[in-house]
């Protein structure tokens, strides 16, 4: 179990667009400890973006609970603005200054912050996200991957204690995923930030997650557990209309057809499960004892 305190709780959440479009984000609570990596996973119209804007303050839900550092966000964002960072999933929405440097500075000058000390704290940001070299880069030129990282820097500016994600790869070359995922378990290792993450991306899961939230399309929330607890049962993810990953679907079935394996989580682990394998069989054989 988390030993961080609880940051987060949204509970039996209900909320009605302006079409009429009802989500029911109920079932499971949707707890957050401090300290925690935590995965919304869910296929579209799940309603993962639907709870991520609850958590900001940008909806405010017609039946249920919502709290953030134990503050309702659509009434008292305010009081919790600076704690939190967000990476938006289209960060187009979210770069607003014409160079790298002025977008990430202009948190700081929003709150206050004098010159000098709001230059430190980009500077600190930019080189937290390895885009130092960037800051006077005209935003609208950069790569995909490049601006993902200056909005993740101005994200990070005001050293949040929460850190809020909406698929944060979506869109991205697998060089510059696999380079963000780094980034944030950096991120997380060494700042101890907590992070929660939206995604419908099942493969990503292993490679961050703590603990990890299902949906189904219509807002329930199914399940909660480690990676491991998840692939472990495969059934779950046909449930809210998800493959599951092709390694934890590989050795289930291989289970099924009477191998003892365990369900690995990345492919160094299916490795080592089947080199160890290999030695039991051959430690067994007859030939190894002739």
């Amino acid at each position: 179990m988390p030993s961080g305190k609880e940051i987060i709780k949204v509970s039996c959440v209900k909320h009605i667009y302006p079409d009429r479009t009802e989500v029911y984000l109920c079932g499971l609570d949707f707890v957050v400890h401090e300290g925690e990596r935590v995965v919304i996973l869910g296929p579209n119209g799940s309603g993962k973006s639907t709870l991520l804007h609850h958590l900001l303050g940008l909806l405010e839900p017609h039946e249920g609970l919502v709290r953030v550092f134990g503050h309702n966000p659509a009434k008292e964002y305010e009081k919790i603005r600076s704690r939190i960072g967000v990476l938006l999933q289209d960060v187009n929405d979210q770069i607003i200054a014409p160079t790298v440097w002025d977008d990430v500075a202009f948190c700081p000058r929003n709150f206050g912050v004098s010159e000098q000390e709001g230059g430190q704290m980009v500077e600190r940001a930019l080189n937290q996200v390895g885009i130092a070299h960037l800051r006077d880069k005209i935003c609208h030129y950069l790569s995909e991957g490049e601006r993902r990282k200056v909005a993740l820097a101005g994200a990070l500016v005001l050293q949040p204690e929460l850190l809020i994600l909406d698929e944060p790869l979506e869109g991205l070359d697998p060089k510059s995923r696999t380079d963000l995922i780094s980034l944030f378990n950096q991120l997380h290792s060494l700042g101890g930030i907590t992070i929660v993450m939206t995604t419908h991306d099942v493969n990503l899961v292993s490679h961050f997650a703590d603990s990890v939230y299902m949906l189904v399309k219509g807002g329930e929330i199914v399940s909660r557990g480690s990676p491991r607890d998840l692939f472990a049962n495969t059934e779950r993810f046909f449930s809210s209309s998800l493959d599951p990953p092709l390694l934890a679907a590989l050795f289930k079935r291989l289970q099924e057809e009477g191998l003892q394996v365990g369900i690995p989580l990345t492919v160094e682990e299916a490795v080592k499960e089947i080199m160890e394998r290999e030695k039991r069989q051959r430690r067994a054989s007859p030939e190894a004892h002739s």
